[in-house]
């Protein structure tokens, strides 16, 4: 009966179809005779040269592991929701990094690697109208630019630091000036605190270091400062002609002495030339900055010199010394003394007529660092003038700012901080030269 139902029904169909012919029919009943084809398998494990397991994001495993391990089987199952297991975990970096997001990774990569930022550091004393330093000042009373653009204070600091002092003596003063300099040379580590270091210079003809930097209360400094001690120069009258000259005795018309005959450095024989001044104050405040900017960052890098600031006969010149002042940060200060300190007197010797000596050259040095120089003329305001510099110089606001200029420019850059209260004054650099230690 099946038999014939299955009859009728394929005749049926051919008569529906007739492109359904037996041996179509019979072809398709082969086809479905035809086994599926095998699931896709797992690739092996990956193994080490001595046979064992290695593990993504783990390494090499101590358990080898054989070709048909039953980790390959044939139906894989979903990873499970599980934590992976912490054994090897690298906590080198515990935050994931930063995901930029599509289409900014490229922006967000150069602009992460080019970074490069001068952070400039920038001393300020203020003063009352009396000369008191002004405390109490935060960092929204000051204003800061840099080459008339304002920039943002990225630090403020009120503490005192410790000083890195090198003081530079002047030898070439005359006899009355120079015994009150060596008077007051003792009260020099009566302003020092122990976090405090000091270096000794001295010049007159050429700059000469009488000891490195030590601590500020040692034994070693009084005892330098006592061998700084000198006699001076005499201040004399120069005579060139006449028979009180220096030539007094000749022969036949010439001088006898064959170093001022005719032809020397002495001029003709009618008169004498009378030798310029040595006064090498560029050189000893070179040589002081040199052995300043080795000094470790967090010191206040300063020169103190004692000069009347006369300046003739240096090697380097007030630029060259001027710019390197300000490119290693060294502030100068000075207690300016002999004629130098005179009232009315002080003011005129800053002005320089040319092809002659510079009267005051120290005062130069203190406006184009943000220093301060002070006139005495008496022992006991040399002696005070040393504490209260460094008063001065330990106890001032520093300001932290980040420049906009290119670290890749090189020339001056002047700075002016502005304070918004009236009747201060404002001491500070004027400027400086960018440096590769300012780079962060």
């Amino acid at each position: 009966m099946k038999l014939r139902l299955t009859a009728m029904a394929l005749a049926a169909l051919l008569s529906f179809n007739p492109h359904w012919s037996p041996a179509a029919v019979a072809q398709q009943q082969q086809q479905a005779a035809v086994p599926d084809a095998p699931a896709p398998q797992a690739p092996p494990p990956l193994t080490g040269m001595d046979g064992s397991a290695i593990t993504p994001g783990k390494g090499v495993g101590n358990e080898p592991v054989a070709p048909n391990s039953s980790s390959a089987a044939p139906n894989q199952q979903a990873p499970s929701s599980q934590a992976p297991s912490t054994q090897g975990k690298d906590n080198f970096q515990t935050t994931p990094p930063e995901l930029p997001a599509t289409g900014e990774g490229v922006e967000r990569t150069d602009t992460l690697i080019r970074l490069n930022v001068t952070y400039v550091e920038v001393p300020v004393t203020v003063k009352d109208p009396k000369g008191k330093l002004v405390p109490g000042l935060t960092w929204r009373d000051f204003k800061v630019f840099e080459n008339d653009t304002r920039e943002p204070v990225k630090e403020f600091v009120v503490d005192p630091f410790p000083l890195s002092i090198a003081f530079v003596i002047d030898q070439s003063l005359t006899s009355d000036v120079m015994a009150k300099v060596n008077n007051s040379l003792d009260a020099i580590q009566g302003a020092l605190t122990p976090y405090d270091e000091a270096a000794v210079f001295a010049y007159s003809n050429g700059a000469q270091e009488k000891t490195g930097f030590t601590g500020g209360q040692s034994s070693r400094l009084p005892a330098v400062l006592a061998l700084t001690k000198a006699t001076g120069t005499e201040e004399l009258v120069p005579v060139n002609s006449g028979p009180l000259a220096g030539c007094n005795i000749r022969e036949n018309g010439n001088c006898v002495d064959p170093n001022i005959q005719q032809g020397r450095s002495v001029g003709s024989p009618s008169f004498i030339t009378i030798p310029k001044e040595i006064h090498t104050l560029n050189d000893a405040i070179l040589a002081a900055a040199k052995e300043l900017s080795t000094r470790p960052k967090g010191r206040r890098r300063i020169i103190y010199v004692i000069s009347d600031g006369k300046e003739s006969g240096s090697k380097a010149t007030y630029k060259e010394v001027v710019r390197y002042l300000q490119t290693n940060e060294i502030a100068v200060y000075g207690t300016a003394v002999g004629t130098s300190a005179l009232w009315g007197e002080g003011y005129v010797s800053r002005i320089h007529l040319p092809f002659t000596m510079y009267d005051n050259r120290l005062y130069g040095y203190t406006v184009a660092t943000g220093g301060f120089l002070d006139s005495e003329r008496e022992l006991n305001g040399i002696e005070k003038s040393y504490a209260r510099i460094a008063e001065e110089a330990r106890n001032q606001y520093t300001l932290v700012y980040a420049s906009h200029e290119s670290i890749y420019d090189g020339r001056y850059r002047k700075i002016d901080v502005r304070v918004d209260r009236p009747g201060l004054e404002v001491i500070a650099k004027p400027g400086y030269y960018p440096s590769a230690q300012m780079s962060r």
